[in-house]
């Protein structure tokens, strides 16, 4: 079997790239991409891209507030757009500098945050974006 190089990756990942614009219309957010390389609350469980939303514990305003704090401490991020219902960030990895969309939207009546986290580019993403959420998810519960 014959790897292919980093080089061959990024260039693969180039033609990736994402093209959709950011929206939480009516706390939607969009799915996923077809490429193993984003983690998402709203699909169905059973889709690999499935992770769990935040539930919130307390006041959800609170909550959110304190999320959005969680996220803005986090190493290369960049808050993009906040609102006290939505958080939009990027990410940028360390070694290749690539760039990850993650966004947040509180439905306070479900009691949850959810949250879709994506790179940009690539294929697939070793799993980064799911522990970026983890991380984030024991963080919050140590708050």
């Amino acid at each position: 079997m014959i790897l292919p190089t980093v080089k061959t990756l990024c260039l693969l990942g180039m033609l990736t790239m994402s093209t959709t614009a950011w929206s939480a219309a009516n706390g939607k957010l969009d799915p996923p991409p077809n490429a193993p390389r984003a983690v998402s609350s709203q699909v169905a469980v059973d889709h690999r891209a499935y992770i769990e939303p935040f539930v919130v514990q307390g006041d959800a305003k609170s909550f959110f507030a304190q999320l959005a704090n969680v996220v803005a401490k986090q190493p290369r991020v960049k808050i993009v757009k906040q609102t006290d219902q939505y958080l939009q960030a990027e990410f940028t990895t360390a070694m290749m500098r690539f760039v990850d969309d993650v966004e947040f939207v509180l439905d306070a009546k479900a009691g949850v945050v959810h949250v879709r986290s994506a790179s940009r580019i690539g294929y697939y993403d070793f799993n980064t974006n799911r522990k970026r959420i983890e991380a984030i998810r024991l963080q919050m519960a140590v708050q």
